[in-house]
């Protein structure tokens, strides 16, 4: 081997060695999701077909069901006031964690709206949810819910969509790049995810405790995988069709968004009204991406009233 060959072997192999061991710095996923680590969580497990899911149940168990599916990487916690709300009025409520997040399984999957929906589907199933539901989706999980009622209405009573996803997220296309785009995402977009919860609050201060119970789900092994996978999946959706398919269902919907929204502006109402004529549009003042919990006993009354209207 040449003296120039030797050399750029010797740097190639520098590189590597270097990006192998930033990316162990940076990256905050240290843990494997073990029985062990699961210890410590609140709520009940049940086994799906592409892994174990979270979930929590609340209410009398003769109520009304509801069932709450959370956003793009917050997990069911996110729900916390809706889910004591709506059990207090006397909803039978579930809320659990998508895939990738929280303290379900990361499977080395797709990560697209087949999964989640067969997901929610399942879970049902093996809950013994036989009734229609009220369904309720936060931003990512409007798409999740969104695809659930079109390609399952017979299991939806209502829909309700908090500050729904309506377009695509942007992304540089090498993030596609098997290995080297995932090594990126994960040493870059990750490490900072818990900060940048903060933007989904008109007064991030009030929740000065967001982001430290945001990292706990980071430091298990997958995370930033599934949300990467999920986002790369996104970028081809046509929301106007997705909305318009739902309205197609004839399932009474109800769009609730925070006027000050940042994360999803509430601009993007008119493709979910564009697609859903008949939708109920409930915008809320003083509130961020998450009006639910800035504006709780608002939204949880126009939710009341709503199911009310709809027996």
């Amino acid at each position: 081997m040449s003296r120039l060959l030797k050399i750029l072997a010797l740097a190639l192999g520098f590189l590597l060695v270097s990006a192998y061991g930033y990316g162990r710095v940076k990256n905050p996923e240290k843990r494997e999701l073990t029985l062990a680590a699961r210890e410590q969580a609140p709520g009940e497990f049940i086994s799906l077909t592409d892994g174990a899911t979270y979930y929590e149940v609340a209410g009398p168990d003769t109520g009304r069901v509801a069932v709450l599916v959370h956003g793009f990487s917050v997990p069911s916690y996110i729900w916390d006031s809706t889910f004591n709300a709506l059990a207090a009025s006397g909803h039978r409520v579930y809320r659990y964690d998508l895939f990738g997040r929280g303290w379900s399984d990361r499977p080395d999957a797709k990560y697209d709206s087949a999964m989640y929906v067969n997901q929610l589907n399942e879970l049902m199933d093996s809950l013994h949810i036989t009734t229609k539901v009220d369904l309720v989706g936060l931003s990512f999980g409007g798409f999740v819910t969104g695809r659930f009622a079109a390609a399952r209405p017979e299991r939806v009573r209502t829909l309700t969509l908090v500050d729904p996803v309506a377009q695509g997220r942007a992304m540089p296309g090498f993030l596609k790049t098997p290995v080297i785009g995932e090594w990126v995402w994960q040493v870059t977009q990750v490490p900072g995810m818990a900060e940048g919860q903060s933007s989904d609050f008109l007064h991030p201060e009030r929740y000065p405790t967001w982001a430290d119970q945001y990292r706990t789900q980071m430091q298990f092994a997958g995370f930033g995988r599934s949300l990467l996978r999920s986002a790369i999946n996104s970028m081809t959706v046509d929301f106007g069709a997705l909305y318009k398919a739902v309205g197609a269902t004839g399932i009474p919907v109800l769009l609730i968004w925070g006027k000050q929204d940042q994360t999803v502006p509430i601009a993007l109402a008119d493709v979910v009204r564009g697609g859903i004529p008949a939708v109920e549009f409930f915008p809320v003042d003083s509130a961020g991406h998450l009006p639910h919990i800035e504006q709780s006993a608002t939204v949880h009354a126009r939710m009341r009233s709503f199911f009310a209207a709809h027996p």
